[in-house]
């Protein structure tokens, strides 16, 4: 296999490869993002700086599990960086001296116009290449800061109004999903002058409930908060919000009055659960041009890039792609409205009686949750499908054994035109 370039423009910037680390933990000082950059990272996005400090409590993390399956979800109740503001920039300034060809992003949140500009000129002086706008950490301490503001589409546009208006580096608002409608906020921020959005931050969540001191993890105490929870459960609903803001025609519009459209329109950094190269190709796939990792890493280190950019090449090469740029976005236009979906048939679910293990899994799933279209064969051990099969797909979905069963026949429903159906067929 040929290696593939994974270069690719986000913002005008160019980057070495789409893979960044988000504001979090994982990049909080000069040492840290050296080492990730080492390792081969394309860029990263320096945890948040304010002029407040953060005081942090002891423990804050937690995590949630399911038959086995460590880290989930992962609940942090961390705040912004609890370093000096001017140590900080001092880590970025060093960031882009010695790590030019790298993307090294300035992450700020401020508690009024005053504080937004002033860590705006900061992050100038550091001679970082992109700015991102903290909108959405759900554990702050202050109503002023963090997930409340990204709730309020007003305030969003005001304190990217006091950056854009300090700075001509690109900026981007990131946002919160705690929230039913992201495109508002996410247009707010457009029409502040922002370049871009990214999403999603984490989801206001309790992992666990400790019954040692009834109250929920982690223990502070004897007390504990609702704060963000994040890690693989949470991509599903980054992947949502993302593909909702994408799909915003008008920010394309704002992208282009503001500077920053580039010929594909408004340009989103993609968060949310993001552990391997399948999953930032999701995210690309969607429109997103960079993605960017935390809980992945906290669990497994920096190294994980290594496996991000060989599968990454491979899956360019196995499709056919020369670029990021020839498969970015090509999910997005066919993610349609549930009313526009194609319902005049059914595509029943075909079993391989070779493959089959005999489980039950499928019969009890259908019988006990769907509708009861599948009988047990007492002598063959086997399910059999009957009538009443609607097409569901419950029994491929909880089948163990991949491949057992798989989409077979299509009935079109009484009196709707037959036409070509297109279908997943592999599973595998």
């Amino acid at each position: 296999m040929a290696k593939k370039d994974l270069s690719i423009k986000y913002l005008g910037v160019d980057c070495l490869n789409p893979f960044f680390l988000s504001s979090s933990p994982v990049g909080g000082n000069y040492d840290m993002v050296a080492k990730c950059y080492e390792e081969g990272w394309g860029g990263c996005f320096f945890k948040t700086i304010g002029i407040f400090v953060a005081d942090e409590c002891s423990p804050r993390f937690d995590q949630t599990n399911k038959e086995g399956t460590p880290w989930l979800g992962f609940k942090n109740m961390e705040q912004i960086s609890d370093k000096p503001t001017e140590k900080n920039f001092e880590f970025l300034y060093k960031l882009c001296r010695d790590y030019p060809d790298h993307v090294t992003v300035a992450s700020i949140m401020g508690s009024s116009e005053e504080e937004w500009k002033e860590l705006a000129k900061m992050a100038e002086q550091a001679g970082v290449k992109l700015i991102e706008g903290n909108f959405s950490c759900p554990q702050m301490t202050s109503h002023a800061m963090g997930s409340d503001v990204g709730t309020n589409p007003e305030l969003v546009k005001k304190y990217c109004e006091a950056v854009t208006s300090t700075t001509d580096i690109p900026f981007i608002a990131k946002m919160t999903p705690n929230i039913t409608l992201m495109e508002k906020p996410a247009e707010a921020a457009l029409e502040g002058g922002a370049a871009g959005v990214s999403a999603i931050n984490t989801i206001k969540s309790i992992t666990n409930i400790d019954f040692e001191n009834n109250t929920a993890m982690p223990v502070v105490d004897g007390k504990s908060s609702i704060s963000g929870y994040s890690g693989a459960a949470v991509k599903p609903v980054g992947l949502r919000f993302c593909a909702n803001v994408l799909q915003d025609k008008k920010m394309d519009e704002l992208a282009k009055k503001n500077g920053f459209d580039f010929g594909h329109g408004h340009e989103m950094s993609g968060i949310g659960g993001i552990e391997t190269w399948r999953d930032a190709a999701e995210f690309l796939a969607l429109g997103c041009r960079n993605v960017q990792v935390t809980t992945a890493i906290m669990q497994y280190g920096y190294r994980i890039v290594e496996d991000m950019i060989s599968g990454m090449q491979f899956f360019l090469d196995e499709r056919g792609y020369n670029s990021l740029d020839d498969f970015i976005g090509c999910a997005l236009d066919n993610i349609i409205p549930a009313e526009e979906l194609n319902r005049d048939y059914k595509l029943l679910p075909a079993f391989d009686d070779d493959k089959c293990i005999g489980c039950g899994r499928c019969y009890i799933s259908c019988y006990d949750g769907g509708h009861q279209a599948i009988d047990w064969n007492e002598d063959k051990r086997r399910p059999e499908l009957n009538d009443n099969c609607v097409g569901c797909h419950l029994c491929l979905n909880v089948c163990p054994v991949q491949g057992c069963i798989t989409p077979g026949e299509i009935q079109y429903k009484e009196g709707r035109k037959q036409t070509e159906i297109k279908y997943k067929k592999n599973y595998i």
